[in-house]
């Protein structure tokens, strides 16, 4: 929709975006300055050794201790590299390799996830994860394809947008019922407008699902977003 010119054809101040948000008291809504969600990166890791009958491990390069020793050094990026006030996580969520009990693969596959609040942050992992795999593989005669996509970044709240927002849900719901946002690692895109214009983007709670009538399935609710906008007049 930005690509397209949305903010061109109708030329907006500020944007605001609001989020239906399970596990908190229905009756709240939670607005807050800065990261309230998190960038949302992909990786696809494949590691190409050399297949063999697994009674013969010296005539082949095993690619899956390798792959095991990358989704431990992984974890270090987190516990090291980064500042430990500096929000990240790295996720290996896939492994696949093989198909007989006693044949060593040709190759092993890792794929997952990476979050953080920053770029910077997220440069310095998708930065170290390369190297860490390249010289992992390296070290052990393996070849290795590293892929790396960044989906949605950070949704950074900004500061005179989110007074506003919080002043206009004090008036419908009191102030005691406006609450700080607990950020999470889940994304939006919603961010990318955040980007392009100041903007608030806020939570609506919605219980546990207690609440809701008989018919409709217990358990929370799922999440649904809706947008609204300011426009300049």
């Amino acid at each position: 929709m930005i690509k397209d010119g949305l903010f061109d054809k109708f030329p907006m101040d500020a944007v605001f975006g609001m989020h239906n948000w399970p596990g908190t008291q229905v009756g709240k809504f939670a607005a807050s300055t800065g990261p309230v969600m998190a960038s949302s990166n992909e990786f696809k890791i494949t590691v190409r050794g050399k297949g063999g009958h697994a009674a013969l491990p010296h005539n082949g390069i095993d690619p899956v201790p390798i792959a095991c020793q990358m989704v431990q050094a992984f974890q270090t990026i987190i516990s090291r590299n980064k500042k430990p006030v500096d929000a990240g996580v790295i996720s290996v969520t896939m492994i696949h390799a093989g198909e007989a009990t006693n044949v060593i693969p040709d190759s092993c596959e890792l794929q997952g996830t990476v979050r953080t609040f920053t770029i910077e942050v997220l440069d310095m992992i998708e930065k170290r994860m390369k190297q860490i795999a390249e010289h992992i593989c390296a070290a052990h005669d393996a070849e290795c394809e590293f892929r790396f996509v960044r989906n949605y970044p950070p949704t950074i709240n900004h500061a005179k947008e989110t007074e506003f927002a919080r002043k206009v849900m004090a008036e419908i719901v009191g102030a005691d019922n406006v609450i700080e946002q607990e950020p999470t690692m889940g994304a939006e895109d919603f961010s990318y407008m955040l980007q392009a214009k100041p903007g608030c983007y806020a939570f609506i709670a919605n219980g546990d699902g207690t609440h809701r009538e008989m018919g409709h399935g217990g358990g929370r609710a799922c999440c649904t977003t809706r947008v609204t906008t300011s426009m300049t007049t």
